[in-house]
């Protein structure tokens, strides 16, 4: 497995990718489009993908306008074989060298990607709209978690 820096060729596959899971589903598709994915990966922030024979198994996108992760999906083929938590720590390495101070996402409630999140020392501080547990990770706090 190959994990790279995302090019903007990987749009395509990114898009299945996120379309594929099974939790955090899109209600619509349409909702993020190839050009929100351009935005969010070579203007806001910046993003990686997890390849296996020239196939895009996972991805990750930090944005660092709202100091946010955008995304993090893996393929449900691909589950559960480390590729998130490699993705998740070069974004989170990534992002707090860009000398920012916190960063926070939203996920679902009751859903495995809640729990991996706080295995990897997110903690919660409310919610992110009604239907999201809002989690942030401080420079600090990822510092620590990874000793």
């Amino acid at each position: 497995m190959l994990f790279r820096e995302a090019k903007i060729e990987d749009i395509r596959q990114i898009q299945i990718v996120r379309n594929s899971v099974k939790e955090n589903t899109l209600s619509n598709p349409d909702l993020v489009s190839d050009k929100d994915c351009e935005i969010f990966l070579f203007e806001r922030g910046k993003g990686w993908v997890c390849e296996t024979e020239n196939q895009i198994v996972g991805f990750a996108i930090a944005d660092l306008k709202d100091d946010n992760i955008w995304a993090l999906f893996i393929h449900p083929d691909f589950e559960k074989q480390g590729i998130g938590k490699k993705l998740h720590d070069i974004m989170l390495d990534w992002y707090f060298k860009q000398s920012k101070d916190k960063v926070w996402l939203g996920t679902a409630f009751n859903t495995r990607a809640e729990q991996f999140y706080r295995k990897a020392g997110w903690k919660e501080t409310g919610l992110h709209g009604t239907k999201e547990i809002k989690f942030e990770m401080t420079s600090n706090d990822w510092l620590n978690h990874n000793k």
